[in-house]
């Protein structure tokens, strides 16, 4: 059993993600398989949510109940912290890594109500209701896969989270036509009637022009939360600061594409050769080595403050699951 959810993890992450796929190898081999698992149930819960299999449409041909979907997970969640006997895979990787890692309920709960702001079409007016969308599906990613680390310090655990936010605002850079064509838009709607850019028309091509400036307006606003999370890799061990480090140059690096590229950047799917990963991947190990050694600034105050993070409620204390 233990070996066919290691498979399962390794092929989710190699389908879903080629860009943390190729960072995640750095890692420790237990780490390693803790974040892999993660990864296996995060993608899992997104594609039940959606009706899909690995980001793609498998159940075209019946209808398809979102709110269940969602009711059924946040059951299984808590059936997992529970202890429970676990039959899907997905949920089995799940239940041996938050077990294992103390991993925070609150953070499960929290990234499962990211998923729920698609099913209720959530919609978003400033950049801080866009910040809000992007810690429930990344931000509290970053949180438990940080805890899986061995890192609860919760200053430590708000530059997890800055990572996540920087990595979501870059993934919704490069799919903003994407999304639009499926009806969904994360951007910010003060951004686009600045811009002029009606939300029904993200797609259409006689918008580009304005539509890569708003891009790049997300890409640049990504930057102080690339540079706040560069500063909490010293709390990490030496191979693991090498794989988040190298994770960030990577997902930095698309959105430097995006902004590149300007109004051709939904031509095709904004990426990294594989010749850019590994130089990549040698800058983050000179970036882990160097952390040893700087004194880290203290996190900007101007950066959006996850719940309950250091600047607010204590986070020490394991949330009870409801």
């Amino acid at each position: 059993m233990s070996e066919a959810l290691m498979d399962h993890a390794t092929r989710t992450i190699e389908v879903g993600s080629k860009s943390f796929a190729a960072a995640a190898r750095l890692f420790a081999p237990g780490t390693r398989r803790s974040v892999l698992m993660l990864y296996a149930w995060c993608r899992h819960c997104d594609d039940v949510v959606d009706g899909q299999e690995l980001g793609f449409n498998v159940r075209e041909a019946a209808p398809h109940d979102a709110p269940a979907a969602l009711a059924q997970l946040e059951a299984q969640t808590r059936r997992a912290y529970a202890g429970e006997a676990m039959q899907d895979p997905a949920f089995a990787a799940f239940q041996e890594v938050a077990l294992r890692h103390r991993i925070d309920p609150r953070f499960a709960f929290d990234h499962l109500a990211g998923f729920a702001m698609d099913v209720e079409g959530a919609r978003y007016e400033t950049i801080e209701d866009t910040l809000r969308y992007c810690y429930h599906v990344a931000g509290v990613v970053g949180l438990m896969m940080a805890s899986i680390m061995g890192a609860h310090d919760p200053r430590v655990l708000d530059r997890a989270c800055d990572l996540g936010l920087a990595f979501q605002l870059t993934n919704i850079a490069r799919d903003i036509v994407e999304d639009a064509k499926v009806q969904r838009c994360y951007l910010p709607a003060q951004w686009l009637r600045e811009a002029g850019i009606p939300p029904e028309e993200l797609a259409d091509p006689r918008h580009r022009a304005q539509l890569a400036k708003v891009a790049a307006r997300l890409v640049d606003y990504a930057e102080p939360y690339y540079d706040s999370a560069r500063a909490g890799i010293a709390a990490l061990p030496l191979r693991s600061a090498w794989a988040i480090a190298s994770a960030r140059n990577v997902y930095r690096q698309i959105g430097i594409e995006v902004k590149r590229r300007g109004p051709r950047a939904w031509d095709r799917r904004a990426g990294t050769s594989k010749a850019m990963k590994l130089w990549l991947l040698a800058k983050g190990a000179g970036s882990a080595l160097s952390s040893r050694l700087a004194t880290q600034p203290a996190r900007p105050a101007a950066l959006w403050q996850r719940p309950g993070g250091a600047e607010g409620v204590p986070h020490g204390a394991h949330a009870a699951v409801a």
